[in-house]
């Protein structure tokens, strides 16, 4: 039985990595899925590999204007959604010293105010009783060296499904947020550096993990299925935690 038959479900930053692997899962389990990202080339390929009349919109998430026409074209090609994943996010790390402006609202505008605005902005389009998700992060609640700003968005993210989920009651709309732990995707070799460098941040992550691996963008996919289903229907402002452990040990 397919999970999502006859529902359509949106994806930000569904061109790579956790949020194309998520699309594609929705995809074969019947949803008709329309994403968007900032890179066309990435969005070309993504449409090719979801299949199923894939819709893919090239937008940035912190340009409200972007989400506004992401929104208006997925409701002009599938109507009303039922499942809204945020999911689109950068990482920028660099210690607090010299952490400078431009770097704090370039993660900021994409990862808060662009999941804050891609859930209020799509209100008119979602159906009463459908899922939302935010991807998170397990850093939410632990300390980051270098990567302060991001591990605050994520903290931040985390408190809009809890309070979004108290506001969108009467429409009984659920808003939880997916964690990931370290996950081998290609955000490793967005921010520069060596391949030795990208092993070397892979190999120290894996090895502080209690199961001693990074986890598969086919693991995260299940864990977004599960949300966006009834299988988690009793599931409401709180976290799915899928990181080998890394949090809790």
């Amino acid at each position: 039985m397919k999970k999502l038959a006859n529902k359509v479900a949106v994806i930000t930053g569904g061109n790579s990595g956790i949020g194309l692997e998520t699309a594609k899962e929705f995809a074969l389990n019947g949803a008709s899925v329309a994403i968007s990202g900032r890179n066309q080339e990435t969005l070309d390929s993504a449409v090719a590999d979801i299949g199923h009349d894939a819709l893919a919109v090239k937008a940035d998430v912190a340009n409200l204007a972007d989400i506004d026409r992401f929104y208006r074209e997925a409701y002009g090609k599938f109507g009303n959604f039922d499942v809204l994943v945020v999911n689109a996010g950068v990482f920028k790390g660099a210690p607090l010293a010299d952490f400078t402006e431009e770097l704090f609202d370039e993660v900021s505008d994409v990862n808060f105010k662009g999941a804050f605005f891609s859930v209020q902005k799509a209100l008119p389009y979602l159906n009463d009783g459908a899922s939302v998700i935010i991807t998170a992060s397990t850093v939410n609640e632990k300390t980051m060296l270098s990567g302060s700003a991001y591990a605050a968005t994520k903290a931040a993210v985390t408190s809009l499904a809890r309070n979004f989920s108290a506001e969108l009651l009467d429409r009984r709309i659920r808003v939880n947020v997916l964690s990931p732990g370290p996950i081998e995707t290609p955000i490793f070799g967005k921010n520069g550096g060596s391949q030795e460098d990208i092993d070397g941040v892979k190999n120290y992550l894996a090895s502080t993990t209690p199961l001693k691996r990074l986890g598969t963008v086919q693991e995260m996919a299940k864990g977004f299925l599960y949300l966006a289903s009834e299988d988690s229907s009793y599931m409401l402002g709180a976290e799915l935690l899928l990181d080998g452990g890394f949090k809790t040990f």
